[in-house]
């Protein structure tokens, strides 16, 4: 019976290839190898798109977002590498290459610009940064949930005030002549400081700002990280005799530091954006050497001075910084282990 089937089979099999051979000489044309693997892709996204079409419409909002005013807009680069003239638009004006980049890069405010602008992305990067970890760390050892609540929501509030309430509150509070603090040093009698306009000072003043305007909403992302530890953990190590620095040192730090990878690798990518509006309501003329960075400097000379391809190459230039500084921090944090942003 063996044999018979052996050769029932390799009949068969022989037919088939016949047939197949014929059949593609009547097509005239052989049948693409990918063409398989295509197919099942397509049909695998079809079937995905329908299984989980709420999903994808629950993410359409921030898709279109994106795609609208982040991608869209970045057509409008080209004008950097032009003499823009907007009745020409950007077919019409002049292709000039790099040379609005080397005018700004032997202009003498590129030193001072670079200065400022980095002197205060570190200033946020070392307190601003720190600031939501240690508050994070500090609530969650609140043992009372009333009170851990009252003291989130109050350090949660300067989050939903605008820049322009927070400089108001500023002025009132730091004026030399009407402010609070300097009335209350009066008062004591003691002379009055400026704080507002003392050069020496705007770059903490301002950093200050922000700790108090985000420091409390950005401990969030660290409470949730910090709820997603394991509480057997903090059981075993409390049997064991640790203390709370213990196990904070040992268990919450390195349970959220992931999380503390990734944020610090997308807020490296913003260190040249120290946020225009912030800026733009403390800048006055006597701290002008020290206020002055990329964002201001745009608004002045592409807005007010009309330099639009000049302004364009300048704001480019702290965009491309940005995205060095993600891919080289990237890497980094790959090389020791964790797992990055992408």
């Amino acid at each position: 019976m063996s044999p018979i089937r052996s050769y029932d089979t390799t009949t068969e099999t022989a037919a088939k290839t016949t047939t197949g051979s014929l059949a593609t000489v009547a097509d005239g044309k052989k049948r693409k190898p990918g063409s398989s693997g295509s197919q099942k892709y397509w049909k695998s996204l079809r079937s995905s798109l329908r299984r989980d079409q709420s999903l994808y419409l629950l993410a359409l909002p921030g898709l279109l977002f994106f795609i609208l005013f982040k991608y869209v807009p970045m057509w409008g680069v080209l004008i950097a590498f032009q003499n823009y003239f907007p009745f020409k638009g950007m077919l019409g004006s002049e292709w000039v290459g790099f040379a609005h980049f080397a005018r700004f890069f032997a202009h003498s405010d590129f030193i001072l610009l670079f200065r400022n602008t980095l002197a205060i992305s570190l200033l946020n990067l070392l307190l601003f940064f720190s600031v939501p970890i240690i508050v994070a760390l500090c609530l969650n050892e609140l043992r009372s949930m009333l009170y851990k609540r009252i003291v989130q929501t109050v350090i949660y509030m300067p989050h939903f005030l605008s820049w322009v309430i927070i400089a108001g509150l500023t002025f009132l509070l730091l004026g030399k002549g009407e402010g609070l603090i300097n009335a209350m040093l009066e008062a004591a009698g003691r002379p009055r400081i400026d704080f507002l306009t003392n050069p020496d000072s705007f770059w903490m003043l301002v950093t200050l700002q922000a700790v108090w305007k985000e420091g409390g909403w950005g401990t969030i992302v660290f409470l949730a990280a910090i709820a997603g530890i394991d509480p057997q953990i903090y059981e075993a190590a409390r049997v064991d005799g640790a203390g709370r620095l213990r196990q904070i040192w040992h268990i919450t730090l390195p349970g959220i530091r992931g999380v503390i990878v990734i944020l610090l690798i997308l807020r490296l990518g913003d260190i040249m954006d120290v946020g225009f509006e912030q800026i733009f309501l403390m800048y006055n003329g006597a701290v002008s050497e020290v206020a002055e960075v990329f964002d201001t400097y745009v608004y002045r000379v592409g807005i007010q001075q009309g330099q639009f391809s000049y302004s364009t190459a300048v704001g480019l230039f702290k965009s491309v910084i940005g995205l060095i500084l993600v891919l080289l921090a990237n890497k980094l944090a790959k090389r020791m282990g964790e797992d990055g942003v992408y």
